[in-house]
């Protein structure tokens, strides 16, 4: 059996014509029922505060409101935290950042929700509050307790190092600014059931968190996402608060409640990057060969924990980037500070803890008055030695090397450097600057039980496809690179393949749409139901018309049966009635990785994604 169809090409995004001509939906744009309401959220003023007084009388009486709701009035459990529960819906007695929501506003329109939101009156004990790292750390101030991952002997490794070297790094955040904010529409639905339309990158938590809100269970609820604008990590966790704010509402009075957040607030309410400290103490040769390294990286985590573990974890794991290290120690702080929670970004702390590296390597080679690209080279990964990382993986498939000669050749780095220096040195202020960096890049999620992925496939008698999967859509490309897999394993041209969108009652357990992962992991489970039903044409054609499996190809829209060609649509309606089933589930779970979480160490990546800039 052979199969002929595209996979692999650069394709431009499906949605495409939508987007450029403003008919993508989103779930803003989603039509709501005539009796809708729209919520706004009361935000706290300060750092750190307990609540003596809550006077929510001027909000119930401004125009259009139909109902206000606090922490008593959310029938489960107060809590939106994806890990930890520490993260409340709405603060109940003491609020930890500025900006954490104090109650909900339920209106008969947006614009009046939100200038009720800040009618309330609030009576406040101010209590002190810690805004830093710094200040956290002298606090013992920590949203989960410090861990420290040792490899060899680093202090001894430091005390014979023939040079040394100690310095600070600072890592500023960043915030998402994803175009589409924070928004969800909640629909009360028969028997208890809950609807919601959210724009995240993880369904399934939404729906267990809104699950857990309600005193529910997680089959009375559904979440459907079609699409984002943009997600950058900051739909993965921030998510659940917008929609079990609107899911309470929307189940204590029966109607239809839409929250999209203001931008203000949304900036306010949601996470940013986290922000990291590094401290160093690094031990190297004459020639700039790291001997020993110590490096402390403390993280801003904000109030509560989020995904502030998972993030230091991958900013320890990348702590080493390209190099190898063999005495290390790396003490993480995950600091809780008075702030609002900081999130998953893109690159999840890795970018944090390679940062932290390249500054070190950079200070090396100012130190010996050497180019950074040669002591860069000096410290890479081999390859049959000095190939495990820190934390006990194998560097198996080490390309930097070979990826940084070549760029070293092809954007004529040496001759540019000469450029440079003769241009600095003819300008006493204006300077220039070049640099060559690799990177190595895990591809997995730390917590390995995140590494699965579920698809579902129905082939219509038609002969057309509907996919459905546990990836969501920001803008990635995400859903053409899923249909193209499909499509090729049926051998049809890609206008034969639909792709729905994410829906926990189609596709459950669904994991995050983050960490590189999307294409691997879905496109793996959708191949896998796709190779179910294909496995039945092929039994079927072989009763059929009495051939054996190779000498069947599906190609072009066609299946070729010996010498002769069927067409896809005729072949499976011909399969329809003689009833095989045209539907499958796949299901796929990332091979050879584990994790210790409480040593740091195992193989946490499938494989290193590499690169050089």
């Amino acid at each position: 059996m052979k199969i002929e169809a595209p996979a692999g090409e650069a394709l431009h995004h499906d949605s495409a014509p939508l987007h450029v001509s403003g008919a993508a939906a989103y779930t803003d744009d989603i039509p709501l029922p005539p009796n809708t309401l729209h919520a706004a959220l009361g935000l706290s003023r300060l750092a750190h505060a307990r609540v003596k007084r809550l006077d929510l009388e001027p909000v119930r009486r401004a125009p259009g409101v139909v109902a206000v709701f606090t922490a008593a009035d959310i029938p489960g459990k107060n809590s939106c935290g994806p890990i930890l529960d520490d993260e409340p819906i709405f603060a109940d007695k003491l609020v930890q950042h500025a900006g954490q929501s104090i109650f909900g506003v339920a209106a008969v329109s947006m614009e009046a929700a939100r200038r009720a939101a800040r009618l309330a009156r609030v009576g406040y004990e101010e209590l002190p509050a810690v805004l830093d790292v710094r200040q956290a750390i002298e606090q013992q101030s920590f949203v989960i307790p410090t861990q420290r991952l040792v490899r060899g002997d680093p202090q001894g490794g430091l005390a014979r190092a023939r040079h040394r070297l100690k310095g600070t790094i600072a890592i500023g955040g960043q915030d998402h600014f994803s175009l589409e904010g924070q928004v969800a529409v909640a629909l009360p639905q028969e028997n208890g059931g809950m609807l919601v339309h959210s724009s995240t990158q993880h369904p399934t938590e939404v729906q267990h968190k809104v699950a857990e809100a309600l005193g529910r269970h997680a089959h009375d609820v559904v979440v459907q996402c079609r699409r984002m604008g943009g997600g950058f990590g900051g739909k993965e966790s921030r998510p659940a608060l917008m929609a079990c704010a609107a899911a309470v509402m929307a189940r204590r009075l029966a109607r239809p409640v839409k929250l999209r957040m203001d931008r203000d607030d949304d900036m306010l309410v949601s996470g940013k990057r986290h922000d990291f400290v590094a401290d160093y103490d690094v031990g190297f040769d004459a020639e700039g060969r790291i001997t020993a390294l110590a490096i402390m990286l403390a993280s801003r985590c904000g109030f509560s924990a989020d995904l502030s573990g998972p993030v230091n974890d991958r900013a320890v794991c990348h702590v080493d980037n390209c190099y190898f290290l063999e005495h290390v120690e790396i003490v993480s702080h995950r600091c809780k500070t008075h702030t609002v929670s900081n999130t998953a970004f893109r690159g999840f702390g890795g970018p944090q803890g390679m940062m932290a590296i390249e500054a070190i390597v950079d200070h090396i080679a100012r130190h010996l008055g050497r180019d950074p690209l040669e002591v860069r080279k000096l410290n890479f990964y081999g390859h049959e030695t000095r190939n495990v990382t820190p934390y006990g993986q194998k560097v198996e498939d080490n390309v930097i090397p070979a990826i940084v000669a070549e760029l070293e050749k092809t954007a004529e780095y040496r001759a540019r450097r000469e450029r440079v220096a003769k241009f600095n040195a003819a300008n006493a202020i204006v300077k220039r600057g070049l640099a060559l960096t690799g990177v190595k890049f895990g591809i997995s999620f730390n917590a390995t039980s995140y590494n699965q992925a579920g698809a579902l496939v129905h082939v219509y008698a038609d002969g057309t496809v509907l996919l459905n999967h546990g990836g969501t859509e920001m803008g990635q490309g995400l859903y053409i690179k899923v249909a193209q897999v499909v499509a090729r394993e049926f051998g049809l041209p890609l206008d034969r393949v639909r792709v729905s969108g994410a829906d926990t009652s189609k596709v459950p357990n669904t994991s995050a749409t983050a960490a590189s992962s999307g294409s691997d992991l879905n496109g793996k489970a959708a191949q896998a139901a796709a190779q179910v039903i294909r496995a039945r044409l092929v039994e079927f054609a072989c009763k059929r018309h009495g051939v054996k499996p190779d000498e069947l190809k599906f190609a072009e829209g066609n299946v070729l049966v010996g010498r002769s060609s069927i067409p896809f649509a005729q072949f499976t309606q011909e399969a329809y009635m003689a009833r095989v089933s045209l539907s499958a589930t796949g299901f796929y779970s990332t091979p050879k990785i584990h994790w210790d979480k409480a040593t740091l160490t195992g193989r946490p990546f499938f494989y290193f994604a590499y690169g050089a800039a």
